[in-house]
């Protein structure tokens, strides 16, 4: 009680941000990014929401790394053995080189298609963190342009990156084999495969962090802005230069709270995962029985090779709902966590969040 009578106001935490640009840190984006992405998914409650943002982290990962996809399929009964129905599905198809060609057009068009499809999506989770809410439909139609050259430049990436580890391969593997001669020291082959698995670690922590500032900062500017992949990447690059260490930490953030956000996906797929794996071993033993009593025994066949193949898209399609479904508000929360921080750098891109709230909030 102060000398009027009355009592002080309560004290709320505020975190302190950079007088001089007024950017979040990257420990404020995630505070920022947490009420917001409670607002986006929970008030109100819109089970079309929920709906619409599980079928777009569904082609984005859902938050989650492939730990707990890997562990699913580790549990399924070992009657069930993909590496055996491959092998004989290679065995069919090397007899047939037409298969063999019409198998790697539509392994090829199925993984261009489905980075299409996740290039557009990705504008797409962006529109919804950032108008929070999600309209498919009219989100796919709007920001496949964006998606389109979102995808071009992927493919450039990948493109180059493939060159340049052919061409290592390929100047590399004179040397690896002088190295493993009888008359060279176990150590030097020792020393040149382990280089060369360091080199191979490296490009992938680099793709990785490429694609992770891409997704996060860089496609909410392009979003925002509506300017072309290398304008966007110089942007970020020059924000990054004024302040390396806040953007580097960044980073590090960003992959610790996904690690952490796929163990507590994989924690909570636990039972769901234990009940679904039951419940592929009984729907197998019963079929097994169900057929020796008829007088049938199982064996593989085409027929049952395809109905093989069926069952385990089935269970697949069943994985990656579940994963979707559990990982979607994770993954929402991440970007949520990188337009926050990149839109405290961009005047266009926060002008347009404090819009899109001001006029949520009028709803």
């Amino acid at each position: 009680m102060n000398a009027a009578g009355q009592f002080p106001p309560p004290l709320r935490y505020a975190p302190a941000r950079r007088p001089s640009s007024g950017a979040l840190s990257p420990i404020e984006a995630l505070s920022a990014a947490w009420g917001e992405t409670l607002r986006l998914l929970f008030r109100p409650f819109s089970g079309r929401r929920w709906i619409m943002l599980s079928v777009v982290c569904m082609f984005l990962g859902g938050g989650t790394s492939t730990a707990a996809f890997r562990w699913g399929f580790s549990t399924l009964p070992v009657d069930v053995d993909p590496a055996q129905m491959l092998l004989r599905a290679r065995v069919i198809i090397a007899e047939h080189l037409s298969l063999i060609v019409l198998a790697a057009t539509l392994s090829l068009g199925l993984v261009l298609t489905l980075l299409y499809v996740r290039c557009v999506l990705r504008f797409a989770l962006v529109d919804a963190v950032i108008k929070q809410d999600a309209a498919l439909g009219p989100a796919w139609r709007n920001l496949q342009p964006l998606g389109r050259a979102y995808f071009f430049w992927v493919l450039g990436v990948l493109s180059t990156l493939l060159l340049m580890a052919s061409a290592v391969a390929v100047l590399s593997f004179p040397h690896l084999s002088s190295g493993c001669a009888e008359s060279r020291p176990s150590w030097l082959a020792s020393l040149l495969l382990v280089t060369a698995l360091a080199v191979v670690v490296l490009v992938g922590l680099l793709v990785a962090v490429i694609i992770t500032l891409t997704d996060d900062l860089v496609v909410p500017l392009i979003y925002a802005e509506r300017i072309s992949f290398p304008a966007a990447w110089g942007k970020v690059w020059k924000l990054a230069r004024r302040d390396m260490g806040t953007f580097v930490f960044y980073v590090a953030l960003r992959f610790v709270v996904s690690i952490g956000i796929s163990v507590a996906v994989l924690f909570f797929l636990f039972p769901v995962l234990m009940g679904l794996s039951s419940g592929a071993i009984i729907a197998v033993a019963l079929v097994i029985l169900a057929l020796r009593a008829v007088g049938f025994a199982w064996a593989w066949n085409p027929v049952t090779i395809l109905l093989g193949v069926v069952a385990l898209l089935l269970l697949t399609g069943l994985l990656f709902i579940l994963l979707s479904v559990v990982g979607m508000p994770g993954q929402v929360y991440v970007q949520n966590c990188g337009v926050r921080f990149i839109a405290s750098r961009a005047p266009s891109l926060e002008a347009l969040c404090r819009a899109s709230s001001a006029s949520g909030r009028r709803r």
